[in-house]
């Protein structure tokens, strides 16, 4: 990543002044999904997304607009990992002290190393609580409810496709907590990576359309943030199709299916089961 101009920006916080106090906390989240989870357990704070929906976090550079947001912020959640790799120059650059930032994706137990943990809905219920703790006046119960009745709709919308049928090849690995929590074989992915910077070689696109083949995979599941051309000749070659597109690393704008965190699970959900099937389900998510 081009490294911040330091003089630039604290020249630019300098003069920026500060904006009139309404008493709400100022909360400044790096990714989409933090950032929905915070407007929803803390609805009276003021909540900055850093990346924007459909934003790849992989390759994002950091703006000014950015910093100054970081300068002024009460509290400043990270998701973590390669997810939010960028942030340590612009928090140096913003004055923040690291040590006063609250790295949610590592109090939620994280798996290997992989970022993408609120593809698990019951880690997103961790993340709710440990976000609840950081914003002062938060009430997170109610959404905490939610993220559960969300756990169990997933997994009864998902219970109408045989075992041998949930196997899920997708543009990169962004969905192994999704997979893991509900039973799902990942067979491979496009970009055989947890980033979406990473290039497949042709031997890999070779011996992926050899697995797709083998193990009869109806569909490829492309990501919103995602150029599908790879996966739609891809799935040509198998003899496959590309399925909906997924939720990965960012929601969706205002209006799309996923515009809340809530919202890109079930259409997720709702994607993978018409992938699976071959047919569109009607999944009832009650309570979510």
């Amino acid at each position: 990543m081009r490294r911040l101009s330091l003089l630039f920006v604290l020249v630019l916080v300098a003069g920026c002044g500060s904006a009139a106090d309404s008493g709400a906390p100022r909360v400044v989240a790096t990714t989409t999904q933090l950032a929905d989870m915070a407007r929803n357990v803390a609805p009276g704070a003021h909540v900055t997304s850093i990346l924007t929906p459909n934003t790849d976090p992989h390759e994002y550079e950091v703006r000014p607009r950015d910093v100054k947001a970081l300068a002024k912020a009460d509290v400043v959640l990270r998701s973590g990992g390669e997810a939010d790799a960028w942030l340590g120059d612009a928090l140096d650059a913003a004055g923040v002290d690291q040590n006063e930032v609250v790295d949610v994706g590592a109090a939620v137990d994280p798996y290997h190393g992989d970022p993408h943990w609120w593809q698990d809905p019951v880690r997103a219920l961790a993340a709710a609580g440990v976000i609840g703790r950081a914003i002062p006046g938060a009430d997170p119960g109610p959404y905490m409810l939610r993220l559960q009745a969300l756990d169990r709709g997933v997994r009864a919308c998902l219970a109408v496709v045989p075992e041998n049928r949930r196997r899920m090849v997708t543009s990169h690995d962004a969905l192994g907590y999704y997979a893991r929590r509900y039973e799902i074989e990942v067979l491979g992915t496009v970009i055989p990576a947890r980033s979406t910077a990473a290039q497949p070689s042709a031997g890999e696109v070779a011996q992926l359309v050899s697995t797709i083949r083998r193990a009869g995979v109806r569909a490829i599941f492309a990501e919103s943030a995602v150029n599908p051309k790879v996966e739609q000749a891809i799935a040509r070659e198998a003899g496959a199709h590309v399925g909906p597109e997924l939720w990965a690393d960012a929601l969706g704008p205002p209006g799309s299916s996923g515009a809340t965190y809530i919202g890109s699970i079930e259409a997720n959900t709702r994607s993978l089961v018409e992938g699976f099937t071959g047919r569109r389900v009607d999944c009832e998510f009650p309570g979510a």
